[in-house]
């Protein structure tokens, strides 16, 4: 490999466009491409910081056929940076596969840190951190979505989920009903973007919450207090 290329992993805002680190931006300005999942989100991050650098798709649906020629710029001494939609990429987003095939090439990916909703939502749900686990997606399906609720009863920590704005109130009611009412929770909106909120308060609360909502909008990220489940 030329020691002049390189592969970044760059962390990117999740809704405020000012959540970019200086490290981040002159990566993306040294970058000759730029892989990202959604090219139209990226391109209106790159013309707000006046950043030229030619972008390519690249996400789940591509990654296995456009990985390898990724890498085979690099190894011939271009610099390829790699970003996600929102956030950090292989937190629940593309980003792993890259990594993992480089690795295997004698490539030692940089990692450029920064926002994620993990990091937003672990200082602002206000429930104990000094344990916790970040488990993305719950399951679709309503038995499995259930037993896998039902399995986090009585663990010491918090657990922190990302739910689809098509499912949140599926999400809630199971959650209320595997963990029982009285289980501390807090549900994350649109982190960091306009229309921000953070609903804290026990799961019948939020059950009680979405009753009352008459829709939903956004991207939630739900933290669980175990600790306060029932048992057994």
């Amino acid at each position: 490999m030329s020691p002049t290329g390189w592969l970044a992993l760059v962390s990117t805002p999740i809704g405020n466009l000012e959540d970019i680190t200086l490290r981040a931006l002159r990566t993306l300005k040294e970058a000759d491409l730029v892989a990202a999942e959604d090219t139209r989100k990226t391109r209106k991050l790159c013309t707000h910081y006046n950043i030229k650098t030619d972008l390519t798709s690249y996400h789940a649906h591509n990654e296995y056929q456009k990985t390898s020629a990724l890498l085979d710029r690099v190894e011939e001494g271009q610099q390829i940076a790699v970003v996600s939609n929102a956030g950090t990429p292989a937190v629940s987003d593309p980003g792993y596969l890259v990594v993992q095939q480089a690795l295997e090439r004698g490539i030692e990916p940089r990692i450029i840190p920064g926002p994620s909703a993990l990091t937003f939502a672990v200082p602002a749900c206000g429930l104990p951190v000094d344990k916790f686990t970040f488990l993305g997606f719950p399951p679709r399906k309503q038995g499995k979505r259930r037993n896998f609720f039902r399995e986090l009863r009585g663990r010491k920590m918090t657990y922190f989920v990302l739910v689809s704005v098509h499912r949140i109130s599926d999400v809630l009611v199971d959650a209320a009903e595997m963990l029982g009412p009285r289980t501390e929770m807090a549900l994350l909106r649109e982190a960091t973007k306009v229309h921000e909120e953070v609903i804290r308060g026990t799961a019948e609360d939020l059950v009680r919450e979405d009753r009352e909502r008459e829709e939903w909008k956004g991207e939630f990220i739900l933290a669980i207090d175990a600790r306060t489940s029932r048992q057994g």
